[in-house]
């Protein structure tokens, strides 16, 4: 495939610039450009550049607020709800930062609700900021109907990720971050765009039937990874992100797009917890690497997210490419 070379730094620039042409303020794109360019970094390029023209096309409509002043608000003494005024995730996640760790340290567990905002992005780099602090961390978002019920046809759930980051003494915190689903909806978009198949397990055509042709799955309904497993998490999370703290459910982002194909509105939970506060204050860091250790004795295993720290000592050195074509699109955006 004919792709474009770029530092992260130009590929910083370009998203940056990109934003600030089409309608954001200089803090929501920097915010929006840093999450997009943590995702290339770490070779996760569904969430990367390749998300560019979705949040763009947001902010063209008017359904985004590109220059959005999130808000931040205590519940209770556990729980922080943040408005984030219309505006696209990361902006709203970089100022519930630090009122969370706080909260967190304080009272040993908390629960932020982030509602009324727009959330394309991966899943760990919020984890991983908590974990990077010392906390436990847990992130669940819905998005629009992709993901069929168990033993449905038609799309109900997001494809709802979820993720998770758990603190290591001297080193990168152990994250994860997956979707319910058994493939991310912007892989099997990369798929359909360089004309590669995707697992039969993927997802399901309109009438039910079985294929491996990702423009038949995105005509049809994804499936929850392991079957009704998945689609019960999915479930769950779409309980957690939407009616828990007051936001849509994804068939509600939906109605609330009304055909514009913008990127879905509506809520995240972060969930932080200071293992110091949960009665092992000196030895939970030692503890949780006895497991790691062992999971590692083993061979042909890695510990979840080594892949993505193994790839952004790359990057940081080799930087990154991307198709031509997705590199003429952004151009186009920017003209």
């Amino acid at each position: 495939m004919d792709s474009v070379s770029l530092t992260l730094g130009e590929a910083r620039d370009l998203a940056l610039r990109c934003l600030l042409h089409n309608g954001c303020d200089q803090d929501n794109a920097a915010a929006a450009a840093d999450r997009m360019i943590e995702a290339e970094a770490d070779h996760c390029h569904s969430h990367g550049l390749f998300r560019l023209p979705w949040y763009v096309g947001g902010v063209r409509s008017g359904r985004v607020n590109g220059a959005a002043r999130p808000s931040v608000e205590q519940l209770a003494p556990g729980v922080i709800r943040v408005d984030g005024d219309g505006g696209f995730a990361p902006l709203g996640q970089r100022v519930a930062h630090g009122p969370l760790v706080e909260c967190a340290r304080a009272q040993g567990i908390a629960a932020l609700g982030f509602v009324n905002m727009f959330h394309i992005a991966a899943l760990w780099p919020e984890v991983e900021a908590l974990a990077n602090e010392g906390l436990c961390a847990f992130a669940f978002t819905a998005s629009y109907p992709y993901v069929a019920p168990a033993g449905g046809k038609r799309p109900l759930f997001g494809t709802n990720p979820m993720g998770f980051g758990w603190p290591r003494p001297g080193g990168t915190p152990m994250v994860f971050d997956q979707a319910s689903s058994a493939m991310a909806r912007g892989e099997i978009q990369i798929a359909a765009r360089d004309g590669k198949s995707v697992p039969e397990t993927a997802g399901i055509g309109p009438d039910g039937e079985t294929t491996t042709d990702p423009e038949v799955v995105l005509a049809g309904a994804q499936l929850g990874f392991g079957g009704y497993k998945g689609a019960t998490l999915a479930m769950m999370v779409e309980l957690l992100a939407g009616p828990l703290i007051g936001d849509f459910l994804s068939v509600e982002s939906e109605q609330d797009d009304a055909g514009r194909g913008g990127p879905p509105k509506g809520g995240e939970l972060l969930i932080a917890m200071d293992p110091a506060r949960f009665g092992d204050e000196q030895g939970f860091l030692a503890h949780g690497e006895r497991l790691f250790e062992a999971i590692l004795e083993q061979d042909g295993t890695r510990l979840p997210g080594q892949r993505r720290h193994e790839s952004r000592a790359v990057t940081a050195r080799e930087g990154i490419r991307i198709p031509r074509s997705l590199y003429v699109e952004i151009e186009a955006l920017l003209a």
